[in-house]
């Protein structure tokens, strides 16, 4: 039987004509495996497969994905990140860890959740500085944290009552069950780049997972430092949007998965 495997021409041009031509005879590729994405299995001789080549500073690693999940494609992590795959790869367990905050950019808060939003729950994640964020260039202590984002096609939510619309070229990176990075349009045409990055991948809940693999997307909101703060509960993290909103601190959008 004929082997449902994807191998972009991306993939194809990083691991060359030969190693492609042995996954697509399955030589080398897997009988079965745990979706990259969604950590359910898979069976690339029942259904669509993807390979989702992750290519760290040093070394790289190729893993698979249910089309359905994600398409075949080349992902630029860092090391650390690419070693915390491989570990997620190897059979950790998700576990609820909403926090995190990148190295690089260490005032940006992350904190992922579910929202209910017109009946239904969705994968959400919500961005908070740590400290007021000024335009790139600029000497005023001001906030420009809103605005920015605004620019970049985030749009001001004075209610959750509907879902955001999509941002396109925007996506999140959810790779072997974690969260890595949000990823933002290169402005020189490449690949998508990094606006914000796990120090280390970020693990997330099985119901937020899932969420994320149904909907094929992931809120994210975004509010000024002070606005929604460290709540240890989604219901008190939905009072904090809420409130938010409200004032007028507010911006969302909905993102695709892994950067398509």
């Amino acid at each position: 039987m004929p082997r449902m495997l994807d191998v972009s021409d991306e993939v194809r041009a990083e691991i060359g004509d030969e190693e492609a031509d042995r996954l697509l005879a399955g030589d080398s590729a897997p009988g079965g495996y745990d979706c990259t994405s969604c950590r359910t299995p898979g069976d690339p001789e029942q259904e669509r497969t993807s390979t989702v080549l992750f290519i760290g500073d040093e070394t790289a690693v190729l893993a698979f994905a249910h089309a359905t999940c994600l398409p075949s494609q080349v992902v630029q992590v860092t090391e650390e990140q690419l070693q915390g795959a491989v570990r997620a790869i190897g059979g950790d367990t998700a576990a609820p860890g909403p926090e995190g905050v990148a190295p690089e950019q260490a005032v940006l808060g992350v904190t992922s959740g579910l929202v209910l939003i017109a009946g239904e729950l969705h994968p959400a994640l919500v961005v908070e500085p740590t400290a007021p964020v000024a335009r790139p260039g600029s000497l005023g202590a001001g906030d420009d944290f809103l605005p920015l984002l605004i620019e970049q096609g985030f749009m001001p939510v004075t209610e959750l009552s509907a879902v955001p619309t999509v941002l396109h070229g925007w996506s999140v990176l959810l790779a072997a069950g974690q969260l890595h990075a949000v990823l933002q349009p290169d402005p020189n045409g490449g690949r998508p780049v990094a606006w914000w990055q796990a120090h280390q991948p970020l693990q997330v809940t099985e119901g937020w997972r899932s969420a994320a693999g149904k909907h094929q997307q992931v809120l994210m909101f975004a509010a000024p430092v002070g606005s929604i703060g460290r709540q240890p509960r989604e219901d008190l993290l939905r009072d904090a949007l809420d409130k938010a909103a409200a004032d007028g601190r507010l911006v969302a959008a909905a993102l695709p998965l892994a950067g398509i």
